[in-house]
Formats: structure tokens, C-alpha cells, sequence
């Protein structure tokens, strides 16, 4: 096997050595007219006739950085077409849909875009034509490009209720979003195991929701529990920092609220959202940390979960306190996020506790509802018809579909494709999510080396994912803006393993996403692969080898 190994990466070396232009996400055309190089030496300038604004310094900015982080290249600013990197505002052929030309020639790199968040992709396709060393200057081939995006959302996800990431983390992983083309971030902050927003009228969702007393060991149900308290949450003003700091990488930042279940973390701080507030949470034995049994014992009832999976403990839909509690902290929310969208969550809501509560069967009987699954219906439509009012649109997880989608929502489809292609039969917008390819908590290797969820999804299987379901026709096709992969951090307490379970595969993603459908071939992305791995060294980034790994290429190509 080690022999085996060796020998592949023997000849990977040669066909990296041999590519010449290795670009990922593939632009939609390049061509090489002529052979040579232009050189960036240790000092180089750069000229803009975009208009000065936030949008264009923020492209600019970007790559003087890049430059001089990676490859301690020098870059000022010049006037005229003579620089060696020179930006122009152009019209694209494209009916207004972002676009970018990047040429590059003896004369130096010359880019033409349509709009500054189109100059910054051709920035992201610049970096990946300059060498994967560090040697001081930077031989860039001769290249002519014209590039645009297939889809409008190219998102990532993650997860932070679980584990909590630092800021420092979350803007890295933005960082990773940009240089992949990837254009949403979808920011996962409240669940069962923790509430990470501040809500200024709310002090107790952080004062108790951000915090847990301990975790299960190992995969669930687990092996007992580590009994070390984990938490952490996010000011509001480190919310900002962050959502700024993505804005400057052309990255919408979409927040998710859980509701009405994953609720535990906010009931805890606050049990009358409860249907029963005089419950204590259910937490089985065997998994349940030392100190909240003697703070049960002590009288204590709610508790932030320290386990994982889905609980029947959730958002009271029969009492009115629980949509004032739900609106304030959505006008708080949406203060701090400039996105157009907010997610609402409304997933794995269990109806346990509807069905026994006299306030939410009090409901059903006053507004006519004939189950459980029509009081998620109206919850989540009063939630939307708050939201609308505000100038916010919902996006939801494919639940929201039980009892009647509300009108406005776009639905995100995790449980396959069903729920998608329903939204979009009844013209709703669709984001394309499955488990089956754009779940990057899954195991990237039959020889799994470290606890996971479960699954199995390899990078060439991500690669095969086509975000348009072949039963919706042209008409319905449209509803589709994309897709996204996500990352559930049940199996993730260090920013080492996010990074290892994302790369590759957020590769594959991004060329999913942006890449024309037939413009895509398995092979070829395979060899620019291997150049993307020298880039993740580069990066300092931690990814996944089991692209070498026989077994699980064998599998992913059956």
C-alpha cells in the first residue's frame, strides 16, 4: 500500500510540474494565443479607472495583501494603462450578469469587468495563475480569459451552535469562501447546544444559552460525557466586524435562527418558550455531565443539550410570549445583518409536546387547523409575514413545506431533492442542499481516520452533484439559485478539523457552481486538483489526502 502511494504521488508531481494554467472553479473560455510570461518582480504597480468607492478599494486592497503575504510582492498604485496590473470598468456581453476578461500578455495583466465583485473574481483567477512557491517574484503565463458564474448562490455553511468558532476562524473561513468563488455565507448560530448571538433585551441567551457542561465522548449516543463545559457567543459588534469583513470579499452573510425546534439553548435561558417550562430537559443518563445532575438535583430544570440529535422540548406555538420573544430577537438580528434574507431553520420540529399542550391545542381549535404539521405552517408563516414587513425575505430547510409553505419563503432542500422540486412546481425559490452530496460533515474516506457523522462523500462525488433536478423543466428550472454545502460541527471542536473536512471537497463545490455545466470534465478537474493542493499548503490550510486514498476513489467511481 505505502509503495502504491508513493508511486501515485511520484506522478502527481509530474503532472502538476506539467500544468501550466490550473484554475478552480474552470473559467467559461481560455485560451493560450502565445507561449511566455509575464514577471511580477518585488515591486509592481497597479492602476483603476473604477470609480473610488468601498467596492473597488476593497478589490485593490485585497490583492496588494495577497501579494505581499504570499509572495512579499510589493504593489503601489499608479495612473495610466502602463502599470503592470491595470483594472477598467467595461460592459460585459452578459445582460448585466457579472463578468470579467482577464488578459494577460507581454504589455502585463490586463482586467476588464463589468462591476467591482466581477473585478474581484478575476482577482480570485490572477491568484491561481501565479506559482505555488514563494520565491519573491512571480512568473504569470500569457492567457486570455472570459468568465462568469452559472449560479447566482454559490453558498457554504457552518455550523457554530455545536462548537463555537473564534471570529479570528470565521473570517479565515470567508477567506476560503472568496478564494473559491463562493458568494454566501450561510452562518448557523443558534441551536439545542448553543445560542452564540447577543441579544441585547435577552442578556440570559448568553449568560446561560452560550454554555454547556459537557459534550458526549465519541460518536453518538456516545461513550459517557467529557463533563468540560464548552460556550462562547458572538457581541454584536463582533458580528459586525465579521459581516464587514466578508462585504469586503464579496461574501453575504445569511444568519439562521432556529425555530421552532432546535430551541433547547434558548429555552434554557428562558423556560416559559417552553409548552412546558416545569419539564426538565430530557437528557439521557448515560450521557448527561456531572454537573448538571447535581444542578437538577438542586432544582434547576432547563438545560442546554449535551448531546446530539433532535429533542421535543421546543418553541411554544400556543403562547404569544413566544412570537414577541421571537420578533425582538429578529429585530435585533436583523439590525446587524444587511442580507435580504434571514433563515428561519424550521427543520426536525417534533410535534410531542404540541400534541399535549393545552395552548397549542387551544390554537388549533381557534384558527381551524386539522394537525400538528398545520400549526408548523402557521407558526412559520406568522414568523414570514413579520419578517416581510421588515424587508426581509425567509429562507427555510425543506420542513417548511409540512402544512402549507408560506408564500414568500424559499426553501433550502437538505432531505434529498423532493422537497426542491416541490418549491419549485409551486414557483418558490430553491436552494439545492442534499445530504447525499452537500453534507461535508460525511466521512471523506472508506479508512475513516477520525470520528465523523457518518456517510461517505468524496470530493469526485461532490464534483458529480447537478443542482438542477432533471424533472424540472426550463420553467421551473429558473426557481433554482444554486446550492450549497454545509457543515454541521456535531464532530468538529477545532478549526483544524472544519478546514480538514471542507478541502478538498468546497473545490468541487465552487466548480459545480460556477462552472457551465458542459464545460465540466471530471478528468481535467482531477489534474488542477493536484496544483489546488500546493495552494492549500501555501494557505497553511489543513485538508483531506483521501483523494490519494485507492480505496475511496475506487468507491466514489463505481
Amino acid at each position: 500500500m505505502k509503495r502504491f502511494l508513493s508511486i501515485m504521488f511520484v506522478s502527481c508531481s509530474l503532472i502538476v510540474s506539467a500544468q501550466e494554467i490550473s484554475i478552480i472553479p474552470q473559467p467559461y473560455e481560455m485560451k493560450q494565443p502565445e507561449k511566455g510570461t509575464y514577471t511580477l518582480k518585488q515591486k509592481i504597480t497597479w492602476s483603476s479607472n473604477f470609480p473610488d468607492g468601498d467596492g473597488a478599494n476593497a478589490v485593490t486592497n485585497y490583492l496588494t495583501e495577497y501579494l505581499k503575504k504570499y509572495y512579499n510582492i510589493e504593489a503601489v498604485q499608479a495612473k495610466g494603462s502602463k502599470a503592470d496590473i491595470v483594472f477598467s470598468s467595461t460592459r460585459m456581453p452578459t445582460g448585466g450578469a457579472l463578468a470579467y476578461r482577464l488578459n494577460v500578455s507581454k504589455s502585463g495583466v490586463r482586467i476588464e469587468a463589468n462591476f467591482d465583485e466581477s473585478a474581484f473574481h478575476a482577482v480570485q483567477s490572477l491568484i491561481q495563475l501565479l506559482p505555488v512557491q514563494q520565491n519573491g517574484t512571480a512568473a504569470i503565463p500569457f492567457v486570455k480569459i472570459f468568465d462568469k458564474a452559472r449560479f447566482d448562490y454559490r453558498g457554504m455553511h457552518l455550523d457554530v451552535g455545536r462548537h463555537f468558532a473564534p471570529v479570528s476562524f470565521v473570517k479565515k473561513y470567508i477567506d476560503y469562501l472568496a478564494l473559491h468563488k463562493i458568494n454566501v455565507f450561510h452562518w448557523h448560530l443558534t441551536e439545542d447546544q448553543g445560542w452564540r448571538i447577543e441579544i441585547k433585551k435577552y442578556p440570559e441567551l448568553t449568560n446561560i444559552g452560550s454554555k454547556r457542561n459537557g459534550t458526549i465522548i465519541g460518536r453518538y449516543p456516545g461513550k459517557g460525557n467529557d463533563n468540560k463545559p464548552h460556550d462562547g457567543y458572538y457581541t454584536q459588534e463582533e458580528i459586525k466586524e465579521v459581516v464587514a469583513y466578508a462585504k469586503s470579499r464579496f461574501v453575504e452573510v445569511i444568519p439562521e435562527i432556529e425555530m421552532p425546534g432546535h430551541g433547547s439553548a434558548a429555552i434554557a435561558a428562558y423556560p416559559s418558550l417552553s409548552c412546558f417550562p416545569n419539564r426538565t430537559t430530557e437528557i439521557p443518563l448515560n450521557m448527561v455531565s456531572l454537573k448538571t445532575v447535581q444542578e437538577a438535583q438542586k432544582g434547576r430544570v432547563k438545560f442546554v443539550q449535551e448531546t446530539w440529535g433532535v429533542f421535543d422540548d421546543v418553541f411554544c406555538a400556543g403562547k404569544d410570549e413566544t412570537f414577541k420573544f421571537l420578533e425582538n430577537v429578529l429585530d435585533e438580528t436583523i439590525s446587524l445583518f444587511p442580507s435580504k434574507y434571514v433563515h428561519i431553520g424550521g427543520d426536525e420540529c417534533p410535534k410531542t409536546h404540541w400534541k399535549q399542550c393545552p395552548n397549542c391545542q387551544k390554537r388549533m381549535k381557534e384558527l381551524k387547523l386539522k394537525d400538528e404539521h398545520e400549526l408548523q405552517s402557521y407558526f412559520i408563516q406568522r414568523i414570514e409575514k413579520y419578517l416581510n414587513a421588515k424587508g426581509k425575505t425567509i429562507i427555510g430547510w425543506d420542513e417548511i413545506l409540512e402544512g402549507g409553505l408560506a408564500p414568500n419563503a424559499q426553501v433550502m432542500s437538505w432531505r434529498g431533492e423532493a422537497g426542491g422540486i416541490a418549491a419549485a412546481k409551486e414557483n418558490h425559490y430553491v436552494i439545492m442542499t442534499p445530504g447525499s452530496h452537500m453534507y461535508f460533515d460525511h466521512k471523506q474516506t472508506a479508512n475513516e481516520d477520525s470520528v465523523t457523522i457518518g456517510g461517505f462523500t468524496t470530493v469526485q462525488k461532490v464534483y458529480t452533484y447537478e443542482p438542477i433536478p432533471k424533472e424540472l423543466p426550463e420553467s421551473q428550472a429558473k426557481y433554482v439559485r444554486g446550492a450549497q454545502a454545509n457543515v454541521w460541527t456535531e464532530y468538529m471542536n477545532n478549526s483544524s478539523k472544519i478546514e480538514y473536512m471542507i478541502f478538498p471537497r468546497m473545490a468541487a463545490l465552487s466548480e459545480v457552481l460556477w462552472t457551465a455545466k458542459e464545460k465540466r470534465n471530471a478528468a481535467d478537474f482531477e489534474k488542477r486538483l493536484l496544483v489546488q493542493f500546493k495552494r492549500y499548503d501555501l494557505w497553511g490550510a489543513n485538508y483531506s489526502k483521501a483523494y490519494f486514498d485507492p480505496k475511496s476513489t475506487v468507491e466514489a467511481k463505481k
